[in-house]
């Protein structure tokens, strides 16, 4: 079809970039340090362009082109808002990670990988027998609060999760050896911080290479939040990994 677009003289060109950045269709890119109209469908022949071009070096035309596909144009601006989300949220996780690495920022937030001697516990069973053999604690990281966790981290990567409700390391006394030996642990009460975990969780299991993911919950109705969470999560994630649900009974019995 016959229709007005606009034209860019390479000539006159310098390179600036402003027209591209002017363009919110995203019609216009910078190729080789010269503007171009690469997407002649993303045009609307308005012109925003024109006027921020300190050496006029765009005009109108009429001349056979494609219509105008705001469809399209929609699309790409979705594309490029969730990109730019995206970015946002990798340079924000980049920061933190920088921040604890050089020590700076809350001490109780610095996150760090816990490496257990598993040989100095064989020592002791062999010497005086399982049963008494000096508890260990099997954290393997810190922090361990859903709220002060990064959500990118070497500890995540090929990691079982442990998702915890507070309560249950409290009620059920095996809990380091049943349930965090070998995980990386996460607790929280939805409750008591009033939030819901679900946007973080989906973050940790999408961005990482998560194993298994174990929800340990208290049988009273508030944990059905932290488990829902977590739930939505795995979904959210487009990933598929094994799971399990364990609930605890408030006098520390396995129900499930």
């Amino acid at each position: 079809m016959i229709r007005k677009i606009i034209h860019i003289d390479e000539e006159r060109c310098n390179g600036c970039g402003i027209c591209a950045n002017a363009c919110h269709e995203g019609a216009i890119d910078m190729v080789d340090g010269k503007a171009k109209l690469v997407r002649e469908h993303f045009c609307d022949g308005f012109g925003d362009c024109l006027p921020n071009c300190p050496t006029g070096a765009i005009t109108f035309e009429e001349r056979e082109a494609p219509a105008y596909d705001e469809a399209a144009v929609k699309k790409s601006q979705r594309k490029k808002a969730e990109e730019s989300k995206m970015t946002e949220r990798e340079r924000s996780n980049m920061e933190e990670m920088a921040r604890h690495a050089a020590g700076h920022g809350c001490p109780g937030s610095r996150f760090m990988r816990f490496d257990r001697e598993e040989a100095e516990r064989e020592e002791e069973k062999a010497a005086f027998g399982a049963a008494y053999a000096k508890p260990v604690s099997r954290l393997n990281q810190w922090p361990c609060q859903i709220k002060l966790l990064p959500t990118r981290a070497p500890f995540y990567d090929n990691a079982k999760l442990l998702i915890a409700a507070d309560c249950t390391a409290y009620a059920y006394a095996n809990m380091h050896e049943d349930f965090m030996k070998g995980k990386i642990t996460l607790i929280g009460c939805p409750k008591l911080d009033a939030v819901d975990y679900a946007e973080k969780l989906t973050e940790i299991i999408r961005d990482n290479e998560i194993r298994s993911v174990t929800i340990v919950r208290m049988e009273v109705p508030c944990c059905g939040g932290l488990q829902r969470a977590a739930e939505d999560a795995l979904k959210a994630s487009g990933k598929f990994i094994p799971w399990q649900v364990v609930t605890i009974s408030r006098d520390g019995r396995v129900l499930e």
